[in-house]
């Protein structure tokens, strides 16, 4: 029995397909898990419990805590209300948080902030997160939680 030789190229080409769209499926869901295993390994909190934190003196000369730990990160706001999320990157963690629950940030954020939506913010350090860079964590956390397609983002991150 003999076989079509272009059958056999198309039957090669169409594996090859399927073991790439495989391989980018296996990726997708181990950077999903990752993510999830960061934010739910970060301190979750409220607005109100932020605020008091970020504000909170250390030391022996009363410098506030975001003076002191405000570090590079990525940030997840959670609207609880509507089941949306916001992420957001910063070198200071602590100041950008601050700003989008003031009126300086995301304004869809601080309005539904403002109106009574109840809101959880979890803050990954890029620091041992396994990502190389600030924007690669960034981009994937809001495509793990669809920031970008069912939530505030209006970007897919920054390249």
């Amino acid at each position: 029995m003999h076989t079509n030789p272009i059958f056999s190229i198309i039957t090669i080409y169409f594996l090859i397909i399927v073991l790439f769209i495989v391989i980018g499926l296996i990726r997708r869901i181990a950077i999903s898990k990752k993510v999830d295993a960061l934010k739910n390994n970060s301190m979750k909190m409220r607005p109100e419990e932020f605020f008091k934190l970020r504000n909170m003196k250390v030391g022996g000369h009363g410098r506030k805590v975001a003076s002191q730990y405000n570090f590079t990160g990525v940030y997840v706001l959670y609207n609880q209300s509507k089941n949306m999320y916001y992420v957001g990157q910063a070198k200071k963690i602590l100041d950008r948080v601050n700003a989008h629950f003031t009126g300086h940030g995301n304004g869809d954020v601080y309005a539904d902030y403002k109106y009574g939506d109840s809101f959880e913010i979890s803050m990954i350090a890029l620091e041992n997160s396994g990502f190389r860079t600030l924007n690669e964590l960034e981009r994937c956390t809001i495509k793990r939680y669809n920031a970008f397609s069912k939530g505030y983002n209006r970007t897919r991150g920054n390249r």
